[in-house]
């Protein structure tokens, strides 16, 4: 509970930090890990609804953070691209957390980090299993 609370606390600030709320946020994210991804995948990524997801991507791109292009077969689909670097201040903030403990993680011994990877999937199950 303690790693949950504060990577969201660390997430908050990074949102708060770039002015985004947390649906822009896991978008973008989506969109810089899948570049060229098409808004039904985005849609589908974050479970909202065609119209949500346009309103969306129309603020990422009123922010300058992604671009909207036509596919060259089909003028009526778009693909989605981040047009900032979240490897790079100030957007890497949004994975400043998560890439700090994966860097902790790679400093383990590899049967510690198998060890913990295996106890937080059974956990993970357990968990799911329960709703």
């Amino acid at each position: 509970m303690a790693y949950d609370e504060a990577r969201r606390a660390a997430t908050a600030a990074a949102r708060r930090t770039l002015g985004l709320n947390e649906l822009d946020a896991k978008a973008l994210i989506f969109v810089a890990q899948n570049p060229g991804a098409r808004p039904s995948h985005v849609r589908d990524h974050l479970g909202i609804t065609s119209a949500g997801v346009t309103t969306l991507i129309d603020r990422l791109v009123q922010r300058g953070a992604v671009r909207r292009d036509l596919d060259n077969e089909d003028r009526r689909v778009n693909h989605i691209t981040a047009t900032v670097d979240l490897e790079c201040p100030p957007w890497s903030a949004l994975r400043a957390y998560d890439d700090a403990v994966e860097a902790a993680i790679e400093t383990m011994d590899p049967a510690e980090a198998d060890a913990v990877a295996a106890a937080l999937d059974r956990l993970t199950a357990a968990g799911t299993a329960s709703g």
